[in-house]
């Protein structure tokens, strides 16, 4: 399909437009839309997009059609606009969906439209909203970070040494991606300690110069082979989790932010800040064995047990980058924002006083 004028809002998807969209998914074996009914989704979740329902109505179309999709726009906040246009989140977004999940096990939903035009995006997806929804604030439980290590293991291990000619795709050094993670940390972190200083432990209070200066050095420790694909913002909220038999276990959404760098920086942003303090503190080394063997089932021969290890505690420390980019520099007037962020720094502390990650700084 050549590309199209995309609307900003879900007011813009109307019967006709959206037939137009469909005609090579949905629609490919005829029929049209006849009316479409826009609702919000998920207000507060996400941060740098919008999501509706969509509720269609077709007429002379297969009676398989799905009654409701999900529409996800560019963000209308300025604040948190401006930030996805400055990491090419929208290019990424679309790019992953059109060229990259097909290579995967990993499972994510069915795309039926992708385009960016300029500084909006548009996705039509598959409505998962018989799946439950994670949530950061509540945290994840054992079973659910299992499914999610699994899932990570399956997305690593297909693209594990096989990313260099993926140009379109930042490394987490040396390009455009960390040049802007390097101005916010060091414009957001003293924001992060303002709205969220109660909640850092000791440790990570009188951090601040020695980590700002040292990110540069822990960029590029990060970006060290073995590197693969990451998901870049694997987290609860990201995640839907299957409630019946037939249903996959997790689905991962949001590809706004794939990386190249090492598998280790999905694998410990979920544990340190969305699985519970409590599940993490007794079961980590399990769920790190999990994932090493996720790899190997995927073909890839994985770190000894004592690297992964250490991987993992250097890749704790290098994610105070992106939770202070994150609390630092988006707008968290939104309460939901604000109660998953609070939750996210409050585990990341932890972790990091258990794991003594500050004693790694250069």
């Amino acid at each position: 399909m050549q590309k199209v004028k995309l609307p900003s809002i879900p007011a813009g998807l109307t019967p006709e437009f959206l037939t137009l969209l469909l005609a090579e998914s949905l629609l490919a074996d005829g029929g049209q839309v006849t009316e479409v009914e826009a609702s919000p989704m998920a207000e507060g979740a996400g941060m740098m997009a919008e999501i509706a329902k969509l509720r269609v109505t077709y007429e002379d179309a297969p009676a398989n059609l799905p009654s409701s999709i999900v529409a996800k726009f560019a963000s209308s906040n300025p604040t948190n606009r401006e930030i996805a246009l400055s990491y090419n989140v929208y290019e990424r977004e679309a790019r992953y969906y059109a060229e990259m999940d097909p290579r995967t096990e990993a499972v994510g939903p069915e795309i039926f439209f992708s385009q960016i035009d300029g500084e909006n995006l548009l996705i039509l997806m598959e409505d998962l909203s018989d799946y439950e929804v994670g949530s950061q604030v509540i945290g994840a439980t054992l079973e659910q970070t299992e499914v999610a290590i699994d899932e990570l293991a399956k997305l690593h291990g297909a693209f594990w040494g096989r990313v260099e000619t993926l140009e379109w795709v930042p490394g987490i050094a040396d390009s455009y991606h960390a040049d802007t993670m390097l101005d916010l940390a060091v414009s957001g972190w003293d924001k992060m300690v303002d709205t969220y200083g109660d909640l850092l432990l000791e440790p990570t209070r009188g951090q601040k110069d020695a980590f700002l200066s040292a990110i540069p050095k822990l960029q590029h420790d990060r970006n060290s082979q073995p590197r693969t694909l990451c998901h870049g913002d694997f987290r609860m909220e990201n995640l839907l989790y299957g409630t019946r038999p037939d249903q996959h276990p997790v689905v991962v959404i949001d590809w706004q932010g794939p990386l190249r760098c090492r598998g280790m920086f999905d694998v410990a942003l979920f544990l340190c800040q969305s699985t519970k303090t409590e599940v993490r503190r007794e079961h980590e080394l399990v769920l790190l064995e999990r994932y090493t063997q996720g790899l190997l089932r995927a073909g890839v021969n994985p770190l000894e047990p004592s690297d992964v290890w250490e991987d993992y505690r250097r890749t704790v420390l290098y994610n105070w980058v992106y939770t202070s980019v994150v609390t630092g520099s988006l707008d968290v007037t939104n309460e939901v924002t604000s109660a998953w962020m609070a939750k996210m720094v409050a585990r990341q502390s932890a972790a990091s006083e258990d794991l003594t990650v500050f004693e790694l700084l250069p």
